[in-house]
């Protein structure tokens, strides 16, 4: 019996936003209400989620981190943490800079507002147990002790722990995700901002296409200026591993592919197969290019005022919080949320618009990722060849 297909997340996502569009007129007053029903619901759940998914994704990743030892261990974090802010930094100032000249206040969507005129059957409130600087200060606690204090019984909750979390997200969150950008959608359609909304949404997607090509020259241009090597040759072996990533969507899943265009391109396989799968883990420079120029188009539209001053800070925090990405589909916007309601005030919807953004991207963030990746086995390879220059 053949397995049926299964279909993309993205796939499911602009149904979900085509049905909310075209269903708005002709939908009765009744299917509206519980359309709102649930997503004030889904929300809550959220709301509830966001510190929990902070605790259970971060601190094992910082666990796992400071287990190893090595200087190359710091060498690359460093590397890859510094990237990925200098990728969320070219976002910031290409968005701020462009954004405004098409995000103009008449595209902005007063989602607030909308959501009011229509009711939901009922409401139920689902506190969190933390606020969101509460979790992320519990986290960073928690993976620090259990890194230096060698725990293995509290090791092993925190692996558990985010067991469940990613899970929850992989099986509950994730599939209801296209029914609650459904009603969202279904809401904005009211009020005729939706088409200009997603006419926002696609000028926002090519800058960001854009963005992350001109990424890729710039870490393959420096790298080969370290590594003394043409860096159009490097870029083009790691292709492969560029194409693989946007069709599976995941940095682990590419693993294979980029080890082996690594080796390629001259990095010795040991190097390449300590880099390659950390990177795979703490290296989203693609990622947080997305979710810094998404954050700015959505600020823009909603109004919002921001300064350079406050989107540094959720930079910095975002570089952090990106080695918690866990492996699902979606999983840096998700790692994301807690900073962007806490750091630039973010309400649910916004998350939601968010999040649905961010998916559309997801497979060229993934590709911008991995692609990296290479760039930076090959500097840590470079200076541990100094290293043993030196030594010998």
């Amino acid at each position: 019996m053949r397995a049926i297909p299964k279909i993309p997340l993205l796939a499911k996502i602009v149904v979900a936003i085509l049905l909310g569009i075209a269903t708005a007129n002709v939908i009765p007053l009744w299917a509206v209400q519980l359309s709102a029903t649930f997503n004030g619901l889904f929300s809550q759940f959220l709301q509830f989620l966001i510190p929990l998914i902070i605790v259970g994704l971060v601190a094992p990743a910082i666990a796992d981190i400071g287990q190893s030892a090595g200087k190359l261990l710091l060498i690359t974090t460093l590397i890859a943490y510094t990237d990925t802010i200098c990728a969320g930094l070219l976002s910031f100032a290409t968005a701020s800079i462009f954004f405004p000249h098409f995000i103009s206040e008449n595209v902005q969507t007063a989602l607030t507002e909308e959501s009011l005129s229509v009711s939901p059957f009922f409401e139920i409130q689902i506190p969190p147990l933390l606020d969101v600087m509460t979790a992320l200060v519990l986290a960073f606690l928690l993976g620090l002790g259990i890194a230096n204090l060698g725990k293995k019984a509290l090791k092993t909750v925190a692996e558990e722990f985010k067991d469940i979390i990613a899970g929850t997200i992989e099986v509950v969150v994730i599939p209801l995700l296209p029914l609650y950008i459904f009603g969202i959608f279904l809401t904005m359609a009211h009020t005729g901002q939706a088409w200009r909304v997603l006419s926002v949404f696609f000028s926002v997607i090519c800058i960001i296409f854009l963005l992350h090509i001109l990424l890729l020259l710039a870490q393959y241009v420096v790298t080969g200026f370290i590594v003394q090597r043409n860096p159009f040759v490097l870029l083009w072996n790691m292709l492969p591993a560029y194409f693989t990533a946007l069709g599976t969507s995941s940095s682990a899943a590419t693993i294979p592919v980029t080890l082996k265009q690594t080796e390629k391109n001259g990095v010795n396989p040991g190097i390449a197969g300590f880099t390659i799968p950390l990177c795979a883990t703490i290296h989203l420079s693609g990622s947080a290019l997305k979710i810094t120029a998404c954050a700015v188009a959505l600020m823009l539209m909603q109004g919002y005022d921001f300064t350079a001053q406050q989107f540094l800070g959720f930079i910095l925090m975002l570089g952090v919080i990106m080695v918690a990405a866990p492996g699902v589909p979606g999983g840096a916007i998700m790692a994301a949320l807690g900073i962007l309601s806490s750091m630039l005030g973010f309400s649910q919807d916004d998350c939601a618009l968010m999040i649905a953004l961010y998916i559309t991207m997801d497979s060229f963030g993934t590709a911008c990722n991995v692609t990296g990746d290479g760039a930076i086995a090959l500097v840590v390879n470079k200076i541990a060849k100094s290293k043993k220059t030196e030594e010998s």
